[in-house]
């Protein structure tokens, strides 16, 4: 039987098909946008009419018949006055427009690649928040991740940057280790390069963790507004202090929150120790620490590395040495010691006779003390006393005389600290890149946040004593006499240096020098009881070698 051959529309009109449904398709959309005006209103209508309809049955039967007269004279008082008619149906006609505009959609959940995001990151923390005991476990292969995650947020690039992690109640979130292993996982899983602060509630057993913004570096040396006996370390975040300052940044005046470390007798925290690595900025907080002391204080600084790192320094008022040679740093430190003897015994006999304490005795002395690890090779070598044995004096007694003693130096060289400063240094300053295990090797305590691999000069955490550790921004004090200093920063530096000695005063300064310093022949020991007068004022020692 032969086949009959298709109609012709369907053969041959295929064309014909597709471009009526484009024209149609393009009538439709030239009728809906000239009449969108209309479908806005009436969408507007009505939503109005939906509104009344339900503030109408939500009015109580009592109160209906007072509504009804109230809107009769409403629409009475409309209809008498001049243009009334007019003037309701063009406001009704605007408040229906307005309702029924179309509203951008505000999404409500993650799309698709956030939630393989968190779906992954979920199935990441199973072995460690599920054991097989548990019939109803919160974390399980193939599980609903809504009922662990409370709370996410994603920035533009998807990337997280807050979750809330609710986990049961069995884990060891009392153990460092096994938190420590949660960090680290969350940290790989949510993207590196970033530093996220952990937050663990183990009352509620839950985990927030969020991603911290990162320090202003834009904060230079400059005149801090404190008082005699507080010195600012740095700038951290605002919710980790109690206490802004207002600072002259890059973009302007700003309260920034900052980390102020108090000296003095009623310190808790006398002396400080920083460490870091080479190109950090420990250098660069010894200099603002000593234009910060200063205005109220004398300084005396030792920098074992030589480089001529405190040049600018030199000969300025209130410096009263600045020395780089071994046989200098000794002398320095040994009129040092007796300086904070001298101290003691005489603001103990002010305080027998029942008189203050002699002006001399409570102005604030402080000692700089950079790389002594290096000083203490050459010492070494030379067969002399390590410079931290003539520090032990400082350091026990130092906050009963006004003596501050600051400690500098570098990771691969902490084992050479004495056990004087590493008892008496309470205060710690960790600057640079360095792993968890070594920041709590300094500060006794691990960070809340995962440190960056990759960090601006000045950049590390601060542990005043037994508080929290908090992250620090060191402000920008670089070498004045540097080259490759900005003109800004420079500017900024010789700004707060004091002004040099004249040439009558480095005269004076250095006749006292005989008396002052001891000589380097053997002496034989004072008595204890002899009253060593008042000492001149604090006069420098002159670098040897």
């Amino acid at each position: 039987m032969a086949r009959r051959p298709l109609p012709r529309i369907l053969s041959s009109g295929s064309a014909q098909i597709a471009r009526s449904r484009e024209i149609a398709r393009t009538a439709a959309d030239s009728a809906t946008d000239v009449l969108h005006p209309l479908i806005t209103v009436t969408r507007g209508l009505r939503k109005l009419a939906a509104s009344a309809r339900a503030k109408w049955a939500a009015t109580p039967k009592e109160r209906r018949g007072p509504t009804l007269l109230l809107v009769a004279a409403c629409v009475l008082v409309i209809a008498l006055m001049p243009y009334g008619p007019l003037l309701a149906l063009v406001t009704l006609m605007a408040t229906a427009a307005w309702k029924g505009r179309v509203r951008p959609v505000v999404r409500t959940g993650p799309d698709d690649a956030e939630l393989a995001r968190l779906k992954g990151l979920y199935e990441a923390l199973v072995p460690y928040f599920s054991v097989p005991e548990d019939p109803a476990p919160l974390f399980s292969h193939g599980g609903d991740w809504s009922g662990a995650f409370a709370e996410y947020a994603f920035d533009g690039d998807g990337r997280l940057t807050r979750l809330r992690i609710t986990y049961p109640p069995y884990f060891t979130d009392g153990e460092p280790a096994a938190r420590a292993r949660i960090e680290q996982l969350l940290h790989a899983k949510s993207g590196r390069g970033r530093e996220y602060l952990f937050d663990w509630d183990e009352e509620g057993n839950r985990l927030v963790m969020s991603v911290l913004p990162a320090l202003p570096t834009t904060i230079a040396a400059q005149r801090f507004v404190t008082v005699p006996g507080e010195t600012v370390l740095g700038f951290t975040d605002a919710d980790a202090v109690q206490r802004t300052v207002p600072v002259v940044a890059a973009d302007g005046t700003e309260d920034a929150p900052a980390v102020i470390w108090r000296t003095g007798p009623r310190s808790t925290e006398p002396h400080l120790l920083v460490v870091g690595q080479p190109g950090s900025g420990t250098t660069s907080l010894l200099r603002s620490i000593a234009l910060q002391a200063l205005p109220h204080g004398d300084v005396l600084i030792v920098e074992g590395g030589g480089t001529g790192e405190y040049a600018c320094l030199t000969g300025r008022d209130g410096v009263l040495a600045v020395e780089c040679g071994l046989s200098g740093s000794l002398a320095s430190l040994e009129w040092a010691a007796h300086e904070t003897e001298r101290r003691l015994i005489a603001a103990n006999r002010a305080r027998q006779a029942g008189r203050p304490a002699p002006e001399d005795t409570r102005r604030p002395l402080w000692i700089l003390l950079d790389r002594p690890s290096i000083l203490g090779h050459l010492a070494a070598a030379d067969g002399r006393p390590d410079p931290q044995e003539l520090l032990q004096v400082p350091l026990r007694h130092g906050r009963a005389a006004q003596v501050t003693v600051v400690v500098a130096e570098q990771f691969d060289s902490t084992d050479t600290l004495s056990e004087a400063v590493r008892t008496h240094t309470r205060a710690r300053i960790v600057l640079g890149p360095a792993a968890p295990d070594q920041i709590a090797a300094v500060l006794g305590a691990e960070p809340h946040t995962t440190p960056t691999p990759q960090v601006p000069a000045g950049r590390g955490y601060a542990r005043l004593g037994t508080g929290p550790v908090l992250r620090l921004q060191v402000p920008a004090t670089p070498d004045p006499y540097d080259e490759a200093t900005s003109e800004a920063h420079r500017q900024a530096v010789l700004e707060l240096l004091p002004e040099r000695r004249t040439a009558a005063e480095a005269e004076t300064t250095a006749t006292l020098e005989t008396v002052v310093v001891p000589s380097p022949e053997p002496t034989p020991a004072p008595r204890a009881e002899a009253d060593p007068g008042p000492a001149p004022r604090h006069a420098p020692v002159a670098a040897e070698g």
